[in-house]
């Protein structure tokens, strides 16, 4: 017996069930099936002792998510020496309390942050086919997206407020310092060029001189913000928003990244050139999805502990 177009009833219901079995399996197991992805970046100045950086991003935290709250609690056993957060912490205006809950233990440790578009908005019900749609036609260029208009307001001030009586160091279009065993730590940060909110003017001048290590900190990886870095002399770029691609073609890889960056660099460690500088360039796939998307596929949720070491 034949379906339109002369597809047989049979051959429908298999490629019917074979969807609707690989949905279960991005938002029933991957989705939930977290990693920690470990690299190991030599940025600092020679005799120095290694330092841990425990990189979140991309939390996206949503009302009942008990194990990615109890997995993310979980990462302070790894104990690092400071913990950079890259931003996205919400997917819920309600969801403050527990991303606060979920990153309670490691707000014990030193901290800096940036946040990201989800961090200040709701997310909109949107068709997934248009990141591949935009992609195409190129909507995510140079300037990145268009101010947010309409959308619900996040409570990130409550975020604000918590990480930073924990210490916790904001990096919103600003610069900070950490001292770590008689190590200086300068950083920069830009706020999220997904929605202009970047100021690269405000942060300008480059690495500080007296520090034995500079980091810049972005959550979107536009590269705009990747360029002012590396040319200004910046060693190290970490970053998040791409969500590693979150739907990846096995043996493949990503399809978008959600923003101007390359495919090659959705996720992990790479390289950034710029002006005849080069510079390390980490993007953490994060650990969340949008509430309207909760799936992955070929793409795992993660964390990253970086293991920082002398240059050769």
């Amino acid at each position: 017996m034949r379906a339109r177009y002369g597809i047989p009833l049979k051959t429908t219901a298999a490629i019917t069930a074979i969807g609707a079995a690989g949905i279960a399996y991005a938002a029933g197991f991957e989705a939930r099936s977290f990693r920690l992805r470990r690299v190991t970046v030599p940025v600092l100045p020679s005799g120095a002792r290694p330092l841990r950086v425990l990189q979140v991003s991309d939390i996206h935290m949503v009302g009942g998510q008990r194990k990615k709250r109890a997995w993310l609690q979980s990462l302070a056993g790894l104990r690092p020496d400071f913990v950079v957060n890259t931003g996205d912490n919400l997917s819920d205006p309600e969801g403050v309390p527990e991303v606060l809950d979920a990153l309670g233990p490691l707000m014990d440790f030193p901290g800096v942050y940036v946040f990201g578009s989800n961090d200040y908005y709701g997310p909109k019900l949107r068709n997934p086919a248009r990141y591949l749609i935009e992609k195409v036609q190129g909507k995510h260029g140079l300037n990145g997206n268009a101010p947010a208009v309409g959308v619900v307001h996040n409570p990130w001030e409550e975020l604000q407020d918590a990480f930073d009586a924990a210490g916790w160091i904001g990096l919103s279009n600003a610069r900070g310092r950490l001292k770590l065993d008689g190590l200086e730590l300068a950083f920069t940060g830009l706020d999220d060029p997904h929605i202009k909110r970047d100021r690269y003017a405000k942060v300008e001048g480059g690495p500080d001189k007296d520090a034995d290590l500079s980091i810049a900190v972005v959550h979107a990886p536009y590269i705009r913000s990747l360029d002012a870095f590396t040319a200004d002399g910046y060693p190290l770029i970490l970053a998040g928003h791409t969500h590693g691609g979150q739907l990846c073609v096995p043996f493949y890889g990503a399809l978008v990244t959600n923003c101007d960056l390359d495919t090659d660099r959705v996720k992990g460690l790479s390289t950034h050139e710029a002006d005849g500088n080069r510079a390390y360039l980490h993007v953490s796939a994060g650990c969340g999805t949008n509430r309207y998307t909760p799936v992955r596929f070929a793409c795992p949720p993660e964390a990253t502990l970086l293991t920082l070491t002398p240059r050769p």
